[in-house]
């Protein structure tokens, strides 16, 4: 992958990009260094070239294996909420998909572990991931309602796909104080982009938008 694929050209220009961040703030984005990082992600390499052409739409795209690229404005919101209360650590990902969400991840908090239950799918990512330098991101191939207890507890954990219940080992591997931004319920049906923070033993949770991810599904698989 060279230089002028990550630039982009037309349109997958930086101008391109500049349109697509104009639109994230009409629509309600605030943080300006999750609005910084979304202009500067070359979302185009994280889709087939085929529909590069519409890599700045605000819309999802298919990655093939059934997965998708989430819409912008999603990727922006999530990681909006999921920075809320402020600078995190250690950010767990669940759902590595093409490596869109963990390259806007990867450049707003120290160190992140991404989980990925389809290998194919994860190691697209990782090239593309190690192409734009980005250094702070572990990868694990393996079962997203599992978690990764062993790297946890973790400050932030968000999840890119949505299970019918929020899965008590995601709970389980978040700090006092951390926050957990998941979609939950059926996949053709109505879903709750829903926050979860963590004070003590008490967990407060609050709905934060109406949404439609594909469902989270048990792994792993090639």
């Amino acid at each position: 992958m060279n230089g002028s694929n990550l630039r982009g050209i037309g349109m997958t220009s930086d101008r391109t990009r500049t349109r697509l961040v104009q639109r994230l703030q009409e629509e309600g984005i605030r943080n300006t260094m999750v609005l910084a990082v979304m202009a500067g992600v070359p979302r185009h390499i994280f889709v087939d070239e085929g529909i590069a052409h519409r890599a700045y739409e605000d819309t999802a795209l298919p990655i093939g294996r059934g997965q998708t690229i989430s819409q912008p404005f999603i990727v922006a919101k999530m990681t909006e909420i999921l920075l809320d209360a402020g600078p995190l650590k250690n950010v767990l990902e669940i759902g590595t998909g093409c490596g869109y969400q963990t390259a806007v991840l990867a450049q707003l908090v120290e160190q992140v572990y991404t989980i990925e239950r389809i290998d194919e799918l994860q190691q697209q990512a990782q090239a593309r991931l190690s192409a734009l330098q980005l250094d702070n991101i572990e990868y694990r191939h393996g079962d997203g309602f599992q978690g990764w207890k062993e790297k946890g507890p973790f400050d932030g954990i968000i999840v890119t796909a949505a299970p019918l219940a929020i899965p008590p080992a995601l709970v389980a591997q978040l700090a006092d104080g951390g926050r957990l931004v998941v979609p939950v319920g059926q996949a053709n049906g109505s879903q709750n982009l829903m926050l979860i923070e963590k004070r003590g033993d008490q967990l407060q949770s609050a709905i934060m938008d109406k949404v439609r991810f594909v469902p989270l599904q048990p792994g792993p698989t090639e």
